[in-house]
C-alpha cells in the first residue's frame, strides 16, 4: 500500500501526473485543482496517495493534502459515486467548500461538478450531512453553524446576520463563514447587529 510519494514531476497530463521517485515513474490520477497547484515538470512535489488494487488494474490517486484524500474516500461511500465522480467534485470544490455546501444543503454547488446530476447531489448532501463537520478541519465551527442554517435551527441573531450579509451580495457560504468568525470575537450572546458589524469586518480583510 502506497500512502505518500515525494519526488520530481516528470510530466503533467490532463488528469494525472507522473512523479519520478528515485528513477521510478508513478502515475497518479488527480483532481484538476491538485494538478493546477503542483507546479511544473522538474519541480519537487509531494502527494498523499490512495491506492486502488483491482483484479484488472493497479491505480494511484494523488492529493495535495490528507484532508482532500479523506474527502475522496468519503465521497465514494455515497451510492453512485465512484473515483471519477469524486475527483470531479474535488476539482470543482475545495474540501472546505464541499463541507460547507453539504452543511448548507447546497445541492446546486455540488451539481456543478461534471458528471454529478441532481439525484447524485441530493444523495451526497443527504448521506454526508452528519459527517461533514468531522472532515472540515479548521473550518469545523463554521460547518456546524452552516449545518444549523441549512436545517433551519440556527439561533435568530445568527440567521438574521447571515441573511443580512447575503442581502448585501455575499454568498451564503461567505456569509456563514464570516458570522462564524464573528461569533468567536463577539461571543455567543452577540446580537444580530454586532454579528453583522463583525462579519463585515471579516469580509473586508
Amino acid at each position: 500500500m502506497i500512502g505518500k510519494l515525494k519526488g520530481t514531476i516528470d510530466e503533467i497530463g490532463e488528469d494525472h501526473v507522473v512523479l519520478d521517485v528515485h528513477g521510478v515513474g508513478y502515475v497518479a490520477h488527480c483532481s484538476a485543482r491538485t494538478l493546477a497547484k503542483l507546479g511544473r515538470a522538474g519541480e519537487a512535489a509531494v502527494l498523499f496517495i490512495e491506492t486502488y488494487v483491482r483484479e484488472d488494474q493497479f491505480k494511484l490517486f494523488g492529493f495535495m493534502t490528507a484532508m482532500e484524500r479523506e474527502w475522496f474516500r468519503l465521497l465514494q461511500s455515497v451510492q453512485g459515486v465512484g473515483s471519477k465522480v469524486a475527483l470531479a467534485v474535488l476539482s470543482t470544490l475545495t474540501p472546505g467548500e464541499l463541507a460547507n455546501a453539504i452543511a448548507l444543503q447546497d445541492k446546486t454547488s455540488i451539481s456543478r461538478a461534471p458528471g454529478v446530476g441532481p439525484k447524485v447531489a441530493v444523495r451526497i448532501v443527504t448521506e454526508l450531512k452528519n459527517k461533514a463537520p468531522a472532515f472540515a478541519g479548521e473550518m469545523a465551527p463554521s460547518i456546524v453553524l452552516s449545518q444549523e442554517l441549512g436545517e433551519g435551527v440556527a439561533p435568530a441573531p445568527i440567521a438574521d446576520a447571515v441573511s443580512a450579509l447575503t442581502n448585501l451580495g455575499y454568498s451564503r457560504d461567505q456569509a456563514a463563514n464570516a458570522v462564524a468568525a464573528a461569533l468567536k470575537n463577539g461571543g455567543e450572546g452577540a446580537d444580530s447587529a454586532k454579528l453583522i458589524r463583525l462579519g463585515l469586518r471579516e469580509l473586508s480583510r
